[in-house]
């Protein structure tokens, strides 16, 4: 028997923590027997979590699928990978000649941006397709915060980043970092990272309807009504211009005397009611705020969630930007990653076509999934027939999942590329899964974009690729091949993304040009990845608008300033829904292993003792929740850590549904927060979907 050491980081979630993995050969097989955080990454710097450790169940799991599956009737029988790809070929070349471009969707699912192959060679056949309907996770998670950037910096990708190592005041709202591990923002280690800025007598404030894992270790939190962040931000940001708390920025910027004028009428005794904030606690954190040597105001899930997404990211570049905080050390900074792709990609587009039958606006070529299964479920010209999904569980992860499992049902096609037959995958037809994490190579093209520092590091794969079995991007070039041969498409050569990184590496910041070289052999000699020093001001430059100036009044957002002004407080006795994150179980696949399901049952919803008392409810009874569109019935739980007139109840779960082979996450209790969310409940200017703040009742079941 012969053990190895191997380092390499997890990218199951946003930390991209440094890993040190042990495994043992014996009789040809390798068997992983240690995970532990590695203590010389140099951006982790040892910390772990769980989802890390779970690597292995990931890799040992009997139902995760290692060879393509087709439906014959009611059964999974395996498939050829070539005769696989000539059915899709077939299929979708088939529909498109009798429907049109657009009669196939595409949808991909967060883990997209977590394995390179996918970011690197999914459009290489998907892009064949030439169809309008493309849908992404981006629209039930950080739409907002791309289409805020396209509009105010000139590229949906330049985000502003909290430099949360040097900041003295760091201000969050609807983000809940201990839980998920920084999110739009890389940043293992949080909690040692929020405690140094208490330690070096820093304030760290939250802002959430519920007090979270991260509010209980601040040391303010602040209750804020779910969709009322706007009004709050919107009575920060005009106190600021009222009290003269502003400060000049060096960055150059066009519309901040048509922003002071737009929000006049804003005031904190105005917007009170709609955000039940009192007046007089939103402008002393304002001054709060203003008076740090360094402040950074961090908006994140709840608020790009809601139906004012894009104006509550707005308002959080604009305090920023107002306090001279932006593009400044301690406040928001743009990372400067190895591999650039605000330096190597356009700015993007918006609104350039709406979807056919709500005319939601399109985002960088993709439509909201809201309007996914109205797509489907709609007749006429342009009715989407076929699907293919790419790492993604929508029936779980979008609004009104039980109106999507119904157009699901209804298509005439459907292929995955995925790992599970799950309660999206099994209305496939076809199932096409890749390898496993630790047996592929990575690189975080995505959050290195997003990291607190400068950071780079190559993942080499800890495991031989099983035979027979095909990583992400070789499933896509035999896509490709097979489809352009059936229609006649010219096909581009391609390249393996690890050539791609590496000439991402040599043509970047830090590359050939550069005092550090960097290429893919620089980094496989640094396993414990390379730091590239602390965030610096570059925003400037690297503006991508028409005049290269911060455009801090869009016409576009302040045309939705009418939308807002005509917000009204809920009745009194109307009961707002709310999601909420957990370090081990925020995505529903993570439910099908056991370390990471064990413990304390986390499904429940979460109601306020007064609340559960007028409705005449109590502590662990079952409760029927009801939204306009659909039911559910879940245990709910007494809270004092929730605001009066909001539930909170996780996304994905649900799992007991005919046909869904995930044995563990199967027999979980819970039911699916996504069958409560409305699709027509959208930030109307992005078409992202508010899954916070549903209009909900809690009875007895």
């Amino acid at each position: 028997m012969t053990k190895t050491l191997h380092h390499r980081a997890c990218h199951l979630c946003e930390a991209i923590c440094g890993l040190t993995l042990e495994t043992t050969e014996a009789d040809g097989a390798v068997q992983i027997t240690s995970i532990k955080g590695d203590p010389l990454d140099t951006f982790s710097r040892g910390h772990i979590c769980p989802k890390a450790v779970a690597l292995q169940d990931i890799q040992n799991d009997p139902d995760r699928l290692r060879q393509p599956m087709l439906r014959v009737g009611s059964e999974w029988q395996p498939i050829a990978w070539e005769d696989a790809f000539s059915l899709v070929a077939e299929r979708l070349a088939a529909i498109q000649e009798r429907h049109g471009q657009n009669a196939v969707a595409v949808y991909q699912g967060n883990p997209s941006v977590h394995n390179y192959g996918l970011m690197t060679h999914s459009n290489y056949f998907l892009g064949l397709l030439k169809t309008r309907n493309r849908f992404s996770a981006t629209s039930v998670d950080q739409l907002p915060h791309h289409l805020t950037s396209h509009l105010m910096y000139g590229h949906g990708l330049l985000l502003p980043i909290p430099d949360i190592d040097h900041t003295d005041f760091m201000l969050i709202l609807g983000g809940n970092p201990l839980a998920s591990n920084g999110s739009i923002m890389t940043v293992p280690d949080v909690e040692k990272r929020l405690k140094a800025i208490q330690a070096r007598g820093g304030k760290v404030v939250v802002v959430d309807p519920r007090r979270s894992e991260t509010a209980a270790m601040a040391d303010q939190h602040l209750f804020v009504r779910p969709g009322g962040d706007a009004a709050l931000l919107f009575g920060l940001l005009n106190t600021l211009f009222a009290e003269n708390l502003t400060r000049e920025s060096h960055l150059p910027v066009d519309g901040l005397d048509d922003v002071r004028q737009a929000i006049a009428t804003f005031t904190a005794e105005a917007m009170s009611p709609l955000c039940a904030v009192p007046a007089e606690q939103i402008r002393q954190l304002a001054r709060d705020f203003a008076a740090a040597p360094t402040a950074v105001c961090y908006g994140r899930m709840g608020v790009s969630t809601q139906a004012f997404g894009t104006l509550c990211h707005w308002l959080v570049q604009l305090i920023n930007l107002v306090t001279g905080n932006l593009d400044s050390v301690g406040g928001a900074l743009c990372t400067e990653p190895a591999v650039d792709l605000v330096a190597s990609t356009s700015g993007g587009h918006f609104n350039r076509w709406q979807s056919r039958v709500s005319a939601r606006p399109e985002y960088a070529g993709e439509l909201p999934v809201s309007a996914l299964a109205e797509e489907m479920l709609t007749e006429g010209e342009g009715q989407v027939r076929a699907l293919i999904t790419v790492a993604g569980n929508p029936v779980l992860s979008t609004p009104n999942g039980r109106q999507l499992e119904q157009a699901l049902d209804g298509l005439e096609f459907m292929v995955s590329v995925d790992l599970y037959i799950n309660e999206t995958t099994r209305y496939a037809d076809l199932i096409l899964p890749s390898t496993s994490a630790l047996e592929n190579d990575h690189y975080d093209t995505t959050f290195n974009m997003f990291a607190v520092r400068n950071v780079t590091r190559f993942n080499r794969a800890i495991l031989a690729k099983p035979e027979g079995a095909l990583h992400d991007w070789e499933i896509f070039v035999g896509l490709a091949k097979a489809f352009a041969a059936k229609t006649g498409k010219e096909l581009k050569p391609t390249i393996a993304p690890a050539q791609m990184i590496d000439l991402g590496l040599r043509m970047g910041l830090y590359g050939d040009a550069s005092e550090h070289k960097l290429s893919l052999a620089t980094l496989f000699d640094h396993p414990h990845g390379v730091d590239l020093g602390a965030l610096k001001s570059n925003l400037a430059p690297r503006l991508k608008t028409a005049n290269q100036r911060v455009q801090a009044a869009p016409p576009a957002i302040l045309a939705d300033l009418a939308r807002f002004a005509a917000l009204q407080a809920p009745a009194a006795d109307q009961l707002l829904m709310i999601g909420r994150r957990h370090v081990r179980s925020n995505n529903s696949w993570m439910h099908n292993y056991q370390r990471l399901v064990k413990g304390k049952p986390r499904h429940q919803l979460l109601m306020h003792p007064d609340d559960l008392s007028s409705r005449g409810l109590s502590d662990g009874q079952r409760v029927r929740v009801s939204s306009r569109v659909g039911m559910i019935e879940v245990e709910v739980v007494a809270s004092l850590d929730m605001m009066k007139g909001v539930v909170s109840l996780p996304h994905g779960w649900g799992h007991a549904r005919p046909g869904v082979q995930m044995t563990i996450a199967s027999g979980q209790p819970g039911s699916s927060a996504n069958d409560l969310t409305d699709e027509c409940l959208l930030d109307e200017l992005s078409g992202n979907a508010a899954l916070n703040g549903v209009p909900v009742t809690v009875a007895a079941a």
